[in-house]
């Protein structure tokens, strides 16, 4: 699995390179995303999932997320 640190990133920054990281993948492969809380762990899996990609999984670890989705 794929994976992209955006932890301190900001809104729309993360999701730009969260969209830049899926142009690499095929159909149907997994990316772990790492973001701080606050405005990306809501508005990056809501992106993701607006453009067709499926949120497999949220988790707080310390002080980010860890987000896994599929790309759709």
């Amino acid at each position: 699995m794929e994976s992209i640190d955006l932890r301190g990133v900001s809104c729309p920054l993360n999701y730009v390179k969260v969209k830049l990281k899926l142009e690499e993948l095929g159909f149907g492969q997994e990316l772990e995303i790492l973001l701080s809380d606050g405005e990306p762990i809501i508005n990056v899996p809501r992106s993701a999932k607006e453009d067709g990609n499926k949120i497999l999984e949220v988790e707080k670890i310390d002080d980010y997320f860890k987000v896994v989705l599929k790309k759709g």
